[in-house]
């Protein structure tokens, strides 16, 4: 009786607090359907998608390739199990390890799991080649990772691994960009570094080439593992498939999620044979990781992706916001710096707007344009890689008139 009512209930933003976990603080208006790059609400109100869900929807919503793989595998295959493997799983490897340096590839459903596993596997590999002594694993102030125990200590942010009891420990952190600080605090006790090629939830930062450089050369030294987090940053969001093929350095473990799937949650860490050798059977696992629906949508995903008119029309995609940011930046004045590679951008408040970037995440989606933030200083624009130049206008300009309302 009262499942049979509260099916028949309307679905609404009160709704939620009445029935969800309070560790989100979710917009008041509630998405019900999207096509590329525009989304509606319950209200029929269109809104345009810089937000991608975060970094996620690479090719916007329902994507004609993304539906038809969807559906297709929907009829012969949801699940089995790692107990036996699939052939969207083996081809979707395959794909990977031909358009990478990496040769084997470990199949999760998160960012955050494939981070865990690449965190196990640097330790794991540490153990078996050079002794229980080699277990350090250094990181960087403001990094994320992921929100499991492990990886959200490793992520340089205390706000969000405090308040839980005893971390893991052998875990410290460096300033990002900060090659002094890391080559002073490594050692043969190293196992690993881990950071993103482009830091992302901690404000759009690049790094400087010679850093990277550095950090391969340190870690080359010290035999340690470089692992590089490209959950937000790959599967063409640079402008090409992974971010590090332009940053001429190449890692040894690379974590990827978010537009893998284009929406559909799947995650997976890349590596060379040697160093995957050390998971053995029995190691490490997931019982939905592989999943064939997963790995059929992320399939049809990298087909339209890592092709050189998509990769290209990044770029050319990036060069339109920017341009469009610093001519809102000239008439009103709100932002320090616009930054970032690709479509993933930042634009970091100036001194008089500092810790209000939620106020304009807000003001927009009054106007009609859903954004994101990277901290409190920095509003962030993920955009779909395909997004229509002429949304990129539509979208500004909504933005813009956020902006004037709030500097107005």
């Amino acid at each position: 009786m009262s499942t049979s009512k509260s099916a028949q209930q309307p679905v609404s933003r009160a709704m939620f607090d009445d029935v969800m976990v309070p560790n989100y603080n979710p917009a008041k208006m509630i998405p019900v359907r999207g096509e590329g790059s525009r989304v509606w609400d319950q209200a029929d109100t269109e809104y345009v998608d810089f937000a991608g869900g975060i970094a996620v929807n690479c090719l916007g919503h329902c994507h004609p390739a993304m539906v038809s793989a969807l559906t297709e595998q929907g009829n012969k295959l949801w699940h089995l199990s790692n107990v036996f493997t699939n052939e969207p799983a083996i081809r979707l490897a395959k794909k990977l390890t031909d358009a990478t340096f990496a040769e084997r590839v470990y199949f999760a459903n998160s960012g955050a799991e494939a981070n865990e596993a690449a965190l196990k596997l640097a330790r794991r590999w540490a153990l078996d080649n050079h002794g229980e002594q080699k277990q350090q694993i250094i990181a960087f102030t403001k990094g994320f990772h992921g929100r499991t125990f492990f990886t959200v200590t490793v992520g340089g942010q205390p706000a969000y691994s405090e308040g839980f009891g005893p971390k893991p420990g052998g875990i410290e952190h460096v300033a990002y960009n900060d090659l002094e600080a890391l080559e002073k605090l490594m050692s043969e006790k190293t196992c690993a570094v881990m950071m993103e090629p482009l830091q992302g939830e901690g404000g759009i930062i690049s790094p400087d080439q010679e850093f990277v450089k550095g950090v391969r050369e340190l870690c080359d030294k010290h035999h340690a593992l470089l692992i590089f987090d490209e959950v937000q940053t790959g599967f063409g969001r640079t402008g090409s498939l992974y971010a590090y093929e332009q940053l001429g350095v190449t890692p040894d473990i690379l974590t990827t999620a978010k537009a893998l799937g284009g929406g559909f949650p799947i995650g997976a860490m890349l590596t060379t044979a040697t160093i995957a050798s050390h998971l053995k059977p029995g190691t490490h696992g997931s019982t939905y990781g592989g999943n064939p629906l997963a790995c059929a949508v992320a399939e049809a995903v990298f087909d339209v992706v890592n092709t050189e008119e998509v990769l290209t029309g990044v770029k050319q995609r990036e060069s339109l916001f920017k341009k469009l940011l610093n001519d809102i930046n000239d008439r009103h004045n709100v932002f320090k710096d616009i930054r970032g590679q690709g479509l993933l951008l930042g634009a970091e408040l100036n001194d008089t707007w500092a810790g209000k970037a939620r106020d304009f995440l807000n003001a927009g989606a009054d106007e009609g344009v859903m954004v994101l933030i990277a901290g409190p200083n920095v509003i962030r624009f993920a955009p779909s890689l395909i997004i229509p130049e002429q949304d990129v206008i539509e979208g500004l300009a909504r933005f813009e008139r956020a902006v004037a309302k709030l500097a107005g």
